[in-house]
């Protein structure tokens, strides 16, 4: 087992900076673009990680230490932010992200006290018992899921236009 609490924090509380060193200031070309019919684009992924840090990972994880596995969780409709269009600017959704995740991150802090609490188990809707261990992994590995998702969309846009180097990009091999 890899899990470490003080390492999942640590690139836990990276990962709004590094989204907002990233795409401030980008143009709508960048943030806009996705990658075919059914994708989303920079932005709706920022809309997601809001989502998520709202009802997602904090809620569970303060069911799965109140109530065990006695009360499974509710489902996470991880296409919710489709519904809440915003318009806000992404400095704007990119500092409601960060000011959630320290909140977040201060709570996950003082929830998890002890080592042993890591082995607690919850109800999830869908995969059955799950260990606050794995919850807080998978936290951690959906954020570098969505940097990555959101590096290769941003690639996508210039696809065509790198021409023969297309061979030599791994991020654009399909």
């Amino acid at each position: 087992m890899n899990f470490n609490m003080k390492e999942a924090i640590e690139l836990l509380e990276r990962t709004p900076q590094t989204l907002e060193c990233f795409l401030s200031g980008l143009t709508d070309g960048w943030l806009q673009c996705n990658e075919g019919e059914g994708t989303w684009n920079v932005s709706e992924v920022i809309e997601h990680l809001i989502d998520a840090e709202k009802n997602n990972w904090i809620p569970r994880l303060e069911i799965i230490l109140q109530e065990g596995e006695s009360k499974p969780f509710p489902p996470f409709d991880r296409n919710s932010h489709l519904n809440q269009r915003s318009e806000s600017s992404i400095e704007q959704k990119l500092l409601e992200f960060k000011t959630i995740r320290a909140l977040n991150i201060t709570k996950l802090k003082v929830l998890i006290e002890a080592e042993l609490q890591l082995e607690l188990a919850g109800s999830h809707p869908e995969f059955g018992l799950v260990k606050v261990s794995e919850l807080l992994s998978t936290w951690v590995v959906h954020d570098l899921t969505h940097i990555a998702q959101i590096v290769r969309v941003m690639a996508e846009r210039y696809r065509e236009d790198v021409g023969p180097w297309k061979e030599y990009l791994g991020i654009l091999k399909k």
